[in-house]
């Protein structure tokens, strides 16, 4: 397995480098933000690591730019600041587990084989919202057992949503699911959007998914709540 390291103290990412070549995983190291984004962005890794107090761009703004692209890789989060505020705000950017410094190396191991253990149970899950079963899979979707036949992009822009249930997704990240199949239109987003309604109407769901003007796109129940 492949793994970011992303730690701008040379004495600390020797040490976490020495742990994780042991533990039997290949690294790629970076030493502030701006050269994590590049590597995160353009190769696959079964997991980040990353600092908080890194140059040029933070450890926040590296993990939301990470889940605004849809890079659903685990994060973990090390930092020196422990305090209650700085836990959640990682938490909050898409951080999936926050490690204080000093650590002891065990529980630093059993933290990166337990949420490598996560994704693969979560790579193979089903999202359910508001009565729709979405076999992340098989990239199915049903509704009370009954099959909803989706376009590839319908689907990809309703298990986008769906993953981020509550969340505002950028406009942006919906966007790349055009570009990776075919020429990007000025519209084909707004119309693959207001035909996964029309077929979500069928079913009683037409207000799942919800336009925040001048940003994007949300889910959320029909009384403007986040859907369970």
């Amino acid at each position: 397995m492949r793994v970011l390291l992303v730690e701008d103290d040379p004495e600390m990412m020797a040490m976490v480098l020495q742990v994780l070549v042991r533990a039997g995983f290949t690294v790629d190291c970076a030493a502030d933000g701006r050269e994590a984004l590049k590597r995160a962005l353009s190769q696959t890794y079964s997991l980040v690591i990353l600092d908080l107090m890194i140059p040029l761009v933070d450890g926040l703004a590296v993990c939301s730019e990470l889940r605004a692209r849809r890079r659903n890789m685990p994060i973990l989060m090390m930092t020196a600041r422990d305090s209650v505020t700085d836990r959640v705000a990682g938490l909050d950017t898409g951080a999936d587990d926050y490690l204080p410094k000093p650590f002891d190396v065990r529980e630093f191991v059993a933290r990166v084989h337990a949420l490598l253990r996560r994704d693969k149970v979560l790579k193979s899950r089903r999202l359910y919202v508001c009565g729709l079963a979405i076999d992340t899979r098989r990239r199915e979707v049903a509704f009370d057992g009954r099959p909803l036949p989706l376009t590839k992009l319908e689907y990809g822009i309703l298990e986008t949503l769906a993953g981020q249930v509550g969340r505002t997704v950028p406009r942006e990240t919906l966007l790349e699911l055009i570009w990776r199949d075919q020429e990007p239109g000025s519209n084909k987003l707004e119309v693959a959007v207001r035909s996964l309604r029309r077929k979500l109407e069928t079913i009683g769901l037409g207000k799942l998914v919800q336009t925040v003007y001048g940003y994007g796109y949300t889910i959320r129940d029909e009384q403007g709540l986040p859907a369970q």
